[in-house]
């Protein structure tokens, strides 16, 4: 009987997962063949100007690329950063209504979603990559916008874990009543 009872259970798991490992395989397969439309920046950089400077870099070698940053430093500065690097200004859009990494995303993706963007390129920090990867994966996928992650090198260790379970689960209440759990609260 227990023997019996251990093959079910095993066969409900694989049953269970096999819909979870197709629809990651579908997404990976389809993240390859999907050329990005923008890049989509998550603000916080440090006064060194690490993901600014990055992403100008990197949109020098995507010039026609749209450039959204959310949050992050002050217009003026950003501007000149990109000046500076030789990208034009006029494909930066620029958001300040973030107050944390889930509205990073929360803020901007209908404006990306109204724009025809079905694919970005996400530069953060590769230290903050798992958990804007993990928010990306359900805002981002919510409106049908995918993401190939760009990681910003640092010197730190990567975020706990509990951060991204933590932004995650925010993530999905905004997915499911438009609340993020946390509208004042800032990354700690």
């Amino acid at each position: 009987m227990d023997r019996t009872l251990n093959k079910l259970l095993s066969r409900g798991i694989y049953l269970l997962a096999l819909p979870l490992v197709v629809l990651w395989g579908y997404k990976e397969i389809k993240s390859q063949f999907l050329q990005p439309q923008a890049i989509l920046v998550l603000g916080g950089s440090t006064s060194k100007l690490e993901r600014e400077k990055f992403t100008a870099d990197f949109a020098r070698k995507h010039p026609n690329l749209p450039i959204w940053i959310s949050g992050g430093s002050p217009p003026k500065i950003t501007r000149q950063v990109f000046a500076k690097a030789g990208v034009n200004t006029k494909l930066l859009h620029l958001d300040y209504e973030a107050n944390n990494t889930v509205e990073n995303f929360t803020t901007i993706v209908d404006n990306l979603s109204h724009s025809g963007i079905k694919s970005v390129y996400l530069i953060t920090s590769d230290f903050h990559m798992r958990r804007a990867q993990v928010i990306g994966d359900i805002v981002l996928g919510s409106r049908g916008i995918a993401f190939k992650p760009i990681p910003v090198p640092s010197q730190r260790s990567p975020e706990p874990i509990a951060k991204s379970i933590r932004d995650g689960a925010r993530a999905i209440l905004w997915v499911a009543t438009g609340y993020t759990g946390g509208d004042d609260v800032r990354d700690k």
